[in-house]
């Protein structure tokens, strides 16, 4: 009897041996995940990123033309292109960070009129005008995968302040609009900075920028860099 039970022992050893080995092998045979698949879900990096400046789509009033966005009674629209300059694959999910800056203080071109404003508002010239701009939840966020290479965009709304009494508004002309790609949590160091001239609000209370989130494709047609 205690013959046949080591015979038994040893049968059930082999076979358990033999289960392990045979799972080994299923899990080194398994296919890996792409890498292409697991930095497809990688957030774009700010540093791996070129932004650039679109010409726009005119407004629901106003035209494009010559290359420069012209203002309707809706308000200038810019597009906010992101190109993965990259060597691999990223994601962006989102609302860029925009926000408009004043001239800085005794630069050529500025104006005491817009100081004035500026101060009246509680704002430094140099500083930031008004809130970062608000997100457009009429277009619903998409994830958006960019290969290296590639561009995708925002739209920028820029309200018209022709409407709005200067008493109320404050109204001053911003130099600087400042774009942070969506994902960079608290991080302000990769802002891209752009020289503009554009009329907005400086009073608290009004916000003069709008933005929508990053779709896919450049908004500017046949263009995918500067």
């Amino acid at each position: 009897m205690i013959r046949y039970g080591h015979i038994a022992w040893r049968a059930a050893a082999v076979a358990a041996f033999a289960g392990t080995a045979a799972l080994a092998v299923t899990l080194t045979r398994a296919p890996a995940r792409p890498q292409a698949a697991l930095s497809s879900k990688v957030t774009c990096s700010s540093s791996g990123l070129q932004a650039w400046l679109g010409l726009g789509s005119g407004s629901a009033t106003g035209t494009t033309t010559g290359g420069t966005v012209n203002e309707g009674a809706q308000g200038t629209y810019y597009t906010l292109e992101f190109t993965n300059v990259s060597h691999r694959t990223c994601r962006l999910y989102g609302y860029p960070e925009v926000s408009a800056y004043a001239t800085v203080a005794g630069t050529q071109g500025t104006d005491t009129q817009e100081t004035a404003a500026q101060d009246a508002a509680g704002q430094s010239a140099g500083g930031q005008i008004g809130a970062v701009a608000i997100p457009d939840t009429s277009v619903r966020p998409q994830p958006v995968t960019l290969q290296p290479g590639a561009t995708a965009h925002a739209v920028l709304r820029i309200a018209s302040t022709g409407s709005t009494k200067p008493s109320a508004c404050a109204q001053v002309m911003a130099q600087e609009i400042r774009v942070i790609p969506p994902g960079q949590g608290l991080s302000r160091a990769g802002a891209t900075v752009f020289d503009v001239r554009i009329p907005v609000c400086a009073a608290r209370g009004h916000t003069s920028l709008s933005v929508q989130p990053v779709l896919a494709r450049p908004g500017v047609p046949g263009r995918a860099m500067p």
